[in-house]
């Protein structure tokens, strides 16, 4: 594997660079209003299928700070923790023996712990892949709680608006292969989403985004 401190310092200043439109979306053709949740049309025109064999999970591995945590994933983490622990690698285990489920960073946010400056502490390595402890523990029906959504639901970015909320495409270098990927087997970042889409919104809502998108394809 390569120096994580290096590549890390390559990619940080891609980690947030996330701007949600504050706006209405008449006023704005790039989002789409689906009842209360405000859609960028890039989860429609653009493409992506995770390639580990290509990416390893850096998305695990790099960043400012660990996965956020809405306040019912915290306590679901605090709860299930001793269940997670047998799947943990040691220093995974070393972290959050020290810190905790989870830890509070510099904006104020919930997000999992991190091994130093590095992965999240519920990161495993196959060979060199990143993959989460969690949902492995989830998959062997240890515990309730799949993974973070923040997680599951990337690359879509979750913003909170005043009404609503707004789903944006985050893209990040690492996630080229992704994209090339996704473009070769003419797969939509939301398709490729549709089981976390599913279960964060509901399979009447991504219905919804099966008729947007076909109506956008039929105008082309």
């Amino acid at each position: 594997m390569d120096s994580l401190s290096n590549r890390r310092d390559v990619v940080k200043k891609e980690t947030e660079q996330l701007f949600f439109l504050h706006i209405c979306p008449l006023f704005c053709p790039y989002m789409i209003q689906i009842g209360e949740k405000i859609v960028s049309r890039d989860l429609f025109e653009n493409h992506f299928i995770c390639h580990l064999e290509k990416c390893e999970g850096n998305c695990c591995i790099f960043g400012d700070s660990g996965a956020p945590l809405e306040d019912n994933e915290a306590e679901s983490l605090s709860r299930d923790l001793e269940k997670i622990l047998p799947y943990m690698r040691a220093e995974g285990k070393r972290a959050v023996r020290e810190q905790g489920a989870w830890v509070i960073d510099n904006d104020g946010d919930k997000v999992t712990p991190l091994v130093g400056r590095e992965e999240c502490a519920f990161v495993v390595f196959e060979d060199t892949t990143a993959r989460c402890s969690i949902e492995q523990a989830y998959d062997e029906g240890s515990v309730s709680f799949r993974k973070p959504v923040s997680c599951h639901l990337y690359p879509i970015r979750v913003g909170k608006l005043k009404q609503g909320i707004a789903l944006n495409y985050h893209q990040w270098s690492i996630c080229e292969p992704a994209r090339i990927l996704g473009k070769k087997e003419g797969v939509p970042v939301f398709r490729f989403l549709k089981d976390p889409i599913t279960r964060v919104y509901g399979e009447e809502f991504y219905k919804e985004l099966e008729i947007v998108y076909k109506e956008l394809i039929e105008k082309k």
